[in-house]
């Protein structure tokens, strides 16, 4: 999978693609990163990427015209789609992310900043995705998010694909309660059936818990598992 981020703040992702399963990924090029900053393709000395609004308004709307050359200047991938980064897009969900790696060998993000963008910018973009209804200061974060999202799906990321099967939102419920020794602390205990080895009888606490949990956090999830042809 190629991602091309097209972000003014290529350095605000070093320390958190460079982490744990991610930069392991991206050393064994399960995922490869192009991060293109606009500013390189301002034509004015200073290399403004942004204007005020026509109308007027508060605050500065990113140009559209570094933002079209970033995109122009990338190597283009048969199976890709470009994605907005915005407060007004679908918010991220598995579902989103499973299809993303499914469907596609290139991710090209466009990471808003200021107080928008200038509309026609949105025209380049196939899907506006946001991390839910809250405004942040840029699109990086919602980024890196995606990315690390999308990432650990890929083959050869997580060790054991069983793990990524039974985790949260996979079957549209939440995971169940988890533990691991010591079986007593501070007074709290390790429930027994976990303790006693009955494997079926541990799968079926595992769901029942799962749906307890899901119908007490989010009622909506379990409806969707009610109404899947997992239920």
């Amino acid at each position: 999978m190629k991602f091309d981020v097209v972000t003014l703040f290529p350095n605000f992702f070093t320390s958190g693609l460079q982490s744990g399963l991610i930069g392991k990924a991206l050393g064994k090029n399960i995922a490869k990163i192009n991060l293109v900053n606009p500013r390189q393709f301002a034509v004015d000395k200073h290399h403004k990427v942004d204007d005020k609004p026509y109308g007027g308004g508060v605050g500065m709307l990113l140009k559209p015209e570094p933002i079209f050359a970033a995109i122009d200047s990338l190597e283009l991938l048969p199976k890709r789609t470009t994605i907005l980064l915005s407060p007004q897009g679908s918010p991220l969900t598995q579902d989103i992310l499973q299809t993303l790696v499914t469907n596609y060998e290139q991710l090209i993000l466009i990471c808003g900043h200021y107080e928008g963008f200038d509309e026609r910018i949105r025209f380049l973009a196939n899907q506006e995705i946001s991390l839910g209804d809250f405004i942040l200061t840029g699109g990086e974060i919602p980024a890196l998010a995606l990315m690390n999202g999308v990432i650990r799906l890929l083959p050869g990321t997580v060790g054991k694909l069983e793990s990524l099967k039974t985790e949260s939102f996979e079957h549209s419920l939440l995971d169940y309660p988890q533990y691991t020794h010591p079986p007593v602390f501070k007074n709290m205990h390790v429930p027994d059936i976990l303790r006693s080895g009955n494997h079926k009888l541990i799968a079926r606490w595992r769901q029942e818990q799962q749906i307890q949990r899901t119908q007490k956090r989010r009622p909506d999830l379990l409806e969707k598992w009610l109404k899947s042809d997992t239920y």
